[in-house]
């Protein structure tokens, strides 16, 4: 009997003892799950970034919690998650900060992002590149640079830019662009990538093309034949200057209907005062002719195009086309290569796009009285100043606004430290007939400005938690 009871004794330890360990390995496969949730809540609030992937970590999580060993399994999981997200903080997708170092390790994943997003102007956008060209011969260099240090300026999503540049200007290139990167903030620095190219022409005289007009200028006409890796490209002369982000024209691109592949604003708002109205000896596009100074192209709709002409009645390529054109005009173009575009597109009006004259906005739009009804609702754009005015006293409005952006140091304020010094060289301006409307010339810079302080500040702010 006593023998009897002590293995009904026995017997009950080890149930109770059996009861316990499944309800232990229960409670850490519970607490488990819990802990998965709350990581993939943490992750999903903080911005969505690039994580590895799960597909290779979920059987070994379910093979550690069906394990015996139960708690010991568990923390066994618990601290190969912690080591997996030190290790994803610390690769290629780690939040950077402002000066693009790794995150700080003192810091919660959310005041990382924070910072760094201060650093990137605190917002997200898109990975689709934007292709920017210009070609600069002579003494262009710096005022290539101060073209691009504008298109950095505001933009948001990151820029390629295809520098056409002689032999001897090439190398100047390298060591300007080479010292501006040393100088600029690595959120600057780190949203464009550059090529330099030598000046080539795929037919033709290339010593012909290159004294067409200004020096290198008719490079533009090739761009389609040299980048045949490059869909959509914005070209810009080296006076042109953004007083908004890139990105606005670049959406242009999304406007363009089935047959349209390039995009320009007209030479003049008034065809009694338009140089091709008067003066012209050739065929130009609609009434008043289209300036090329600034031009959105779809290469790769360029490239499958056969474009109609007064030489044969099939059609022919842009490669083909260029050199028999020239052939054809050349005793009778001004402009240069600007004046056979226009002899293009007269010809396929069909194919281009017209913006409005606040995306190429010139002196000749305010030097005999304000004629652009879109620049004084709006404000200015994209800025070219043409007729050396830059570098002159003639029109010291468009000269307040080169010199003020060419100053900027790139400091965070830019209230402060680019639209206050000018709105100050304007009071100068006054008594000209570009300075007495300074609020054309100002009034974009104002908004863009604002937007991205909101986009950095506002959209960060986030309520407290009551």
């Amino acid at each position: 009997m006593r023998t009897h009871c002590k293995l009904v004794a026995i017997a009950a330890c080890l149930g109770v003892a059996l009861l316990l360990y499944f309800l232990a390995g229960s409670g850490a496969d519970h607490e488990g799950s819990r802990g998965d949730a709350r990581e993939e809540e943490e992750e999903e609030e903080d911005g969505r970034t690039a994580l590895p992937s799960k597909t290779s970590t979920k059987p070994a999580q379910k093979k550690a919690r069906a394990s015996p060993r139960g708690q010991r399994g568990q923390q066994g999981h618990q601290k190969q998650k912690q080591q997996q997200r030190v290790r994803h903080r610390e690769g290629g997708a780690a939040v950077r900060d402002g000066a693009g170092g790794r995150a700080k390790p003192g810091l919660s994943r959310g005041r990382q992002r924070a910072e760094a997003g201060r650093g990137a102007r605190g917002f997200d956008v898109p990975d689709e590149r934007m292709h920017l060209a210009v070609v600069a011969c002579g003494d262009r260099l710096d005022e290539t640079l101060n073209m691009l240090k504008s298109a950095l300026l505001f933009s948001f999503r990151k820029i390629k830019f295809h520098i056409f540049a002689e032999q001897t200007l090439a190398s100047l290139f390298e060591k300007g662009l080479f010292f501006q990167l040393s100088q600029w903030p690595r959120p600057i620095s780190s949203k464009f990538q550059y090529n330099i190219y030598p000046i080539t022409f795929s037919v033709g005289n290339a010593e012909e093309w290159k004294k067409l007009f200004k020096p290198c200028a008719a490079q533009r006409l090739f761009l389609p034949v040299i980048l045949k890796d490059v869909d959509s490209l914005l070209y810009v002369d080296t006076d042109v200057l953004f007083l908004s982000p890139v990105d606005h024209i670049w959406n242009f691109l999304k406007d363009f209907n089935s047959s349209q592949l390039a995009a320009m604003a007209p030479e003049h708002e008034i065809p009694k005062i338009g140089w091709y109205s008067r003066f012209a000896r050739h065929p130009f596009y609609g009434v008043t002719g289209v300036n090329s100074g600034v031009m959105l192209m779809n290469l790769t709709r360029i490239r499958s195009t056969l474009f109609k002409n007064s030489m044969i009645s099939g059609g022919l390529s842009w490669e083909d086309l260029l050199h028999p054109l020239y052939q054809k005009y050349k005793n009778h173009i001004t402009w240069g290569d600007q004046d056979l575009l226009n002899i293009i597109f007269h010809y396929n009006p069909e194919c281009l796009y017209i913006f409005p004259c606040q995306w190429n906005y010139r002196p000749d739009h305010c030097m005999y009285g304000s004629n652009c009804k879109s620049a004084e609702e709006e404000g200015v754009s994209i800025l070219h100043g043409n007729r050396g005015v830059y570098h002159d006293d003639k029109q010291p409005a468009f000269k307040a606004v080169y010199d003020a952006i060419h100053d900027y140091p790139f400091e965070e304020n830019l209230f402060q430290s680019l639209f206050y010094p000018l709105q100050t060289k304007f009071l100068d301006t006054v008594n000209t007939l570009c300075g007495r409307i300074p609020q054309v010339f100002l009034k974009q810079v104002e908004k863009t400005m604002r937007t991205v302080y909101e986009r950095r500040v506002v959209r960060h702010m986030r309520p407290r938690h009551q």
